[in-house]
C-alpha cells in the first residue's frame, strides 16, 4: 500500500517517469513508463532488475543488437480488423521496418540458446514471441527498400503503369514540339520549359501572346506575368493520364486490401509481437537512465530491512553533476533492533534529502528500476510505504498544517506493520512544542510496538532521548562543521545531531543581544548540550575507527600466527623425515665400512705381509674413507685451519715497514680525510690534500689501504647525502585531493624522513572540507613517538586547513 495518493509527487517521482519517457524510442515504451507500478512481489522485482542489469550489460558489450525502428503499429493493426479495411502505404513500410527489428532481437536473444544464456531474463521474455518471417516476405513482394510499391506488386499494376509512361513520353513530346513552334514565333522565350499545373502538363506564356496557342489556361503566376496554358493537342493524353493514375490507385488499394486480408488471422500475435517490443523499449530507457545514474541491481532481501552504502538521490545527482559539483552519498543500516532511525540535526543539513533518498530509492526499486549505490548494499522489500512530509493545510477541507500531520498520523497508525516504512519529516511539529513532542513520543512508541520500519526527521530532545533508551529506535545525525559554520551532508547513524541554532543566528548576522538573551533564557547547559552531542559523536567516531584498525590487526595477527604453526609444522616434519634419512643413510654407509674393511683384513691374509701389497690395499682404504668423510665435518674443519709454517726470515720481512714511496696513498695520524705523497724530500714528503698541497714529516703520516679507503669513501657519500636531503626537503606537504588512506601513507612518509633529517617544525595541509582527512592524520600523529606537538596554523596562515607539527 501507498499513501497518499501523491505520493509519487512528494518523492518527486514523476520527474523520474518524465527521465524514462525522455529515453524511450517510442510510444511503446513511453505507455509501459506509465504503466509501471510499484510491485511487493520479490520475484517480479528480481526479474524486472535482471532484466534491465542484462540489457544495461548488452549496451556496454554489444553492437549488433537492433536498436532501430521501433514503430507502435498496434493502433493500425486494430484498425484493419474490420472487413474491408486495408493497411495504407507507409503503415505498410513501418510495419516491416518493425518487423525485422522484432525478428532481431527475438534472434540475438536467441542465438546462445543451446548454451548458458547470456541473457537468461531477457530470453525468457522473448521466449513466446513470433516473428513472422513470411509476413516480411509478403510485404517484400509489395514494396522496395524505399516503400514504395513495387511495379510488379500485381500484372495488372505493371501493365498500368507501362502505359502511363508511355503516355507521359508522348505528351512531352508534343508539348516540345509545340514549345519550339511557339519560340520560334515569339510566343515562348527561349528558357522556358513545360510545366505541371493540377497534375496536367502545360506551357508557360506571356499573358499578351496567350491567344496565339490553341488551349486551356489552367492558371497564371502570382504576378499576373505568365499563364500557364494546355495546348488542345494534349488535352485528350492529359486526361488519359488522369484515368491512369485513378486506375493505379483503384490497383494499389486492391493490393493492399489483398495484404490486409492476409494478415488479419495473425493479427492476435502481431499484438503480442508488438507487446513484447513495447517492454524491450521500456527495458532500454531503464537501462540508459541507470547508466545516467550509475544504478545497479543490489541483493534484495525478502523481507523489510536496510542496509545501504554509498547511496545517492538520482535527481540531486544529475542536478549537482551539471553544476559540476559532487554529491555526498549516504550510509544507511535498518534491521533487527534498530528500525527506526531518528535524525536529528541543524536546517538545511540533509535531514529532508536523506528521508526522501530512502523513499525514492526503496519506490525505485520495487517498480523494478536500478538505484545509485554500492555493490555490497542489501535492498529489503516493504508492503507498504507511507509519507507525511510538506504542508497539506487545505481551505477546502479546513484542514491545518497540524491536523493534516495528524489524519495522517492516524492512517500510519492503524494501517502500520512489521513490513511497512514510514517516512515522516519535522515529526511533532506543527503546533504548541510541548504537548506536540509528547504526541510525537507516544506515536513514535505505538510505531515500534508494531514492528514497523521508518526514517523521521525531528528538533525534539524528548524523542532523541526516546531513541536512545528504547530497542528497536536509533538516533541519527547529520553532520555540521562547527569551525566553518557550514552542513557536512552526511549521516552519521548511533548518535543524536545538535541543531546548532545558536550558532547558525550567528552566522546569519542576528544581533549578539538577542543571542545572549535567548542563551540565558535557556540556560548555559542546554546550550553547552549540543557541543557535548557533537564532541561525544566525534570520539565516538574516533573510537570505533581505532576497533576496526584494532580489529583487523588483530585479524592479521591471527594469519600471520596461523602462517607461522603451519610453516611451524611443516618444518617439523621435514626436519623428522631428514633425520629418518640420514639415520638410514647412515646404517647403509656403516655396513658398507664394515664390508669393506673385513674384505681388507681378508686381502692382507691373503698377501702374507706382503708390504708392499698391504700398502696398496690400506690407501684404498683411505680412499673410501675420504670419499665418506663430509666437506664440513670436524676432521675437515680442523684440516682447514692448519696454516702453513713459515721461516723465521719470512716471519720477519713481513713484520718489516715498508717506506714510504711517491704515488703512495696517506693521512695525518688520527684525521680521515686522505692524500697522495708527491715527492719525498728526506724525512719530509708533500702530500696533495685534494687541491691543497703540503709539507708533512714522515712520522706523521700512516698508509691508507684501498680497503679503508673504500670504506670511508661509503660513509663520507652517506653523509653527503643526509646533507643533501636536509638541503632539498620541503618542511610542507599538500595532501589535498587524496583518499584518506593514502593521504596517510604520504603523512607517514613524509614524518619519518623528517624525524630522520632532524626538522624541527613541518607543516601539513590537508584542507578543512568534510574534516575527515585531518582527523585521520591527527590521529596519527597522537601515535608517533618523535613528535612533541601539534595545532592548528594561525587563522592569517591557513587556520584549521593546516596542522603544524612540532618535532622532538
Amino acid at each position: 500500500m501507498i499513501y497518499p495518493d501523491n505520493f509519487e509527487q512528494k518523492i518527486e517521482f514523476q520527474k523520474v517517469r518524465q527521465l524514462l519517457s525522455e529515453r524511450c524510442l517510442s510510444s511503446l515504451g513511453r505507455e509501459k513508463v506509465d504503466e509501471m507500478h510499484f510491485s511487493t512481489s520479490h520475484e517480479e522485482i528480481v526479474s524486472l532488475l535482471s532484466q534491465t542489469e542484462e540489457f544495461v550489460r548488452i549496451r556496454e558489450e554489444e553492437d549488433s543488437f537492433p536498436a532501430d525502428h521501433f514503430y507502435d503499429m498496434r493502433p493500425t493493426l486494430k484498425r484493419i480488423r474490420v472487413e474491408g479495411a486495408w493497411i495504407d502505404q507507409s503503415a505498410l513500410f513501418e510495419l516491416r521496418r518493425s518487423l525485422h527489428t522484432i525478428n532481431g532481437i527475438v534472434a540475438f536473444l536467441h542465438r546462445d540458446k543451446e548454451k548458458t544464456p547470456k541473457y537468461p531474463y531477457l530470453l525468457a521474455l522473448a521466449g513466446d514471441v513470433l516473428t513472422f518471417p513470411e509476413i516480411t516476405k509478403r510485404i517484400d513482394t509489395i514494396l522496395d527498400g524505399f516503400g514504395q510499391i513495387r511495379d510488379h506488386a500485381s500484372p495488372r499494376l505493371s501493365e498500368i503503369r507501362r502505359e502511363l509512361i508511355s503516355t507521359v513520353n508522348g505528351i512531352s513530346k508534343s508539348l516540345n514540339a509545340i514549345l519550339r513552334r511557339a519560340q520560334a514565333e515569339g510566343f515562348v522565350d527561349k528558357d522556358v520549359s513545360p510545366s505541371m499545373r493540377d497534375g496536367r502538363l502545360v506551357i508557360p506564356v506571356n499573358p499578351s501572346h496567350k491567344r496565339k496557342i490553341k488551349g486551356i489556361v489552367h492558371d497564371e503566376s502570382a504576378s499576373g506575368k505568365t499563364v500557364f496554358i494546355e495546348p488542345s493537342e494534349v488535352v485528350e493524353a492529359n486526361n488519359r493520364i488522369r484515368e491512369l493514375e485513378a486506375d493505379e490507385r483503384r490497383e494499389i488499394i486492391k493490393i493492399l486490401t489483398d495484404f490486409t486480408n492476409y494478415l488479419r488471422p495473425f493479427l492476435p500475435d502481431l499484438l503480442e509481437s508488438y507487446e513484447f517490443l513495447a517492454k524491450i523499449d521500456f527495458i532500454q530507457a531503464k537501462a540508459v537512465f541507470s547508466t545516467l545514474i550509475g544504478g545497479i541491481k543490489p541483493t534484495i532481501e525478502n523481507k523489510p530491512e536496510f542496509d545501504w552504502v554509498a547511496a545517492v538521490h538520482p535527481l540531486l545527482f544529475l542536478a549537482l553533476k551539471k553544476q559540476h559539483r559532487k554529491i555526498v552519498p549516504l550510509d544507511i543500516t535498518l534491521e533487527g533492533d534498530n528500525r527506526i532511525l531518528v535524525i536529528s540535526g541543524p536546517n538545511a543539513g540533509g535531514k529532508s534529502v536523506c528521508l526522501k533518498t530512502v523513499g525514492l530509492l526503496q519506490y525505485m526499486v520495487q517498480c523494478g528500476l536500478l538505484i545509485p549505490l554500492k555493490e555490497n548494499s542489501r535492498v529489503g522489500m516493504f508492503n507498504d510505504i507511507f509519507i507525511d512530509i510538506g504542508d497539506e493545510q487545505s481551505i477546502e477541507n479546513d484542514l491545518s498544517t497540524y491536523s493534516s500531520h495528524l489524519l495522517n498520523m492516524k492512517f500510519f497508525e492503524k494501517h502500520c506493520n512489521g513490513k511497512s516504512l514510514l517516512l515522516i519529516d519535522e515529526f511533532g511539529s506543527g503546533t504548541e512544542p510541548t504537548i506536540g513532542a509528547a504526541i510525537a513520543e507516544a506515536l513514535l512508541n505505538r510505531f515500534n510496538r508494531q514492528q514497523s520500519y521508518g526514517v523521521i526527521t525531528t528538533h525534539y530532545q524528548n524523542l532523541k532521548h526516546f531513541a536512545n533508551e528504547n530497542k528497536g529506535v536509533v538516533n541519527g545525525a547529520m553532520l555540521y562543521d562547527r569551525h566553518e559554520m557550514q552542513p557536512l551532508f552526511r549521516l552519521a547513524i548511533g548518535n543524536p545531531g545538535s541543531s546548532f541554532a545558536v550558532e547558525i543566528a550567528r552566522k546569519t548576522g542576528l544581533p549578539e543581544e538577542v543571542i545572549a538573551g535567548a542563551s540565558q533564557i535557556v540556560g548555559k547547559d542546554y546550550i553547552d548540550m549540543d557541543k557535548y552531542l557533537q564532541d561525544i559523536s566525534r570520539d565516538k567516531r574516533y573510537w570505533e575507527r581505532k576497533r576496526d584498525e584494532i580489529r583487523r590487526e588483530r585479524k592479521h595477527l591471527e594469519e600471520v600466527t596461523s602462517k607461522y604453526e603451519a610453516d611451524l609444522e611443516a618444518i617439523n616434519k621435514q626436519k623428522k623425515e631428514i633425520l629418518a634419512q640420514a639415520r638410514e643413510q647412515a646404517e647403509r654407509l656403516l655396513a658398507e665400512s664394515n664390508a669393506r674393511i673385513e674384505n681388507t683384513i681378508r686381502e692382507i691374509r691373503e698377501a702374507k705381509a706382503d708390504k708392499e701389497k698391504t700398502k696398496q690395499i690400506r690407501q684404498s682404504l683411505q680412499d673410501f674413507k675420504d670419499k665418506l668423510e663430509p666437506v664440513d665435518s670436524p676432521e675437515h674443519r680442523k684440516q682447514k685451519k692448519q696454516k702453513p709454517k713459515h721461516s723465521v726470515g719470512e716471519d720477519k720481512g713481513l713484520k718489516q715497514i715498508k717506506p714510504f714511496v711517491a704515488g703512495d696513498t696517506v693521512r695525518l695520524t688520527g684525521q680521515n680525510l686522505p692524500g697522495e705523497i708527491l715527492e719525498i724530500s728526506g724525512k719530509k714528503a708533500v702530500v696533495a690534500f685534494g687541491m691543497i698541497k703540503s709539507t708533512v714529516e714522515l712520522d706523521k703520516l700512516e698508509r691508507v689501504s684501498n680497503n679503508q679507503l673504500k670504506k670511508e669513501k661509503k660513509s663520507s657519500n652517506t653523509r653527503d647525502l643526509l646533507h643533501e636531503r636536509r638541503l632539498t626537503f620541503k618542511q610542507d606537504i599538500d595532501v589535498r585531493g587524496m583518499r584518506g588512506d593514502e593521504a596517510l601513507q604520504a603523512v607517514m612518509y613524509f614524518v619519518d624522513d623528517a624525524i630522520q633529517l632532524g626538522m624541527s617544525r613541518v607543516r601539513i595541509l590537508h584542507g578543512t572540507g568534510t574534516g575527515a582527512l585531518r582527523q585521520i592524520i591527527r590521529g596519527y600523529l597522537g601515535s608517533v613517538n618523535g613528535v612533541a606537538h601539534f595545532q592548528d596554523e594561525h587563522v592569517q596562515f591557513g587556520g584549521t586547513g593546516i596542522t603544524v607539527v612540532d618535532l622532538e
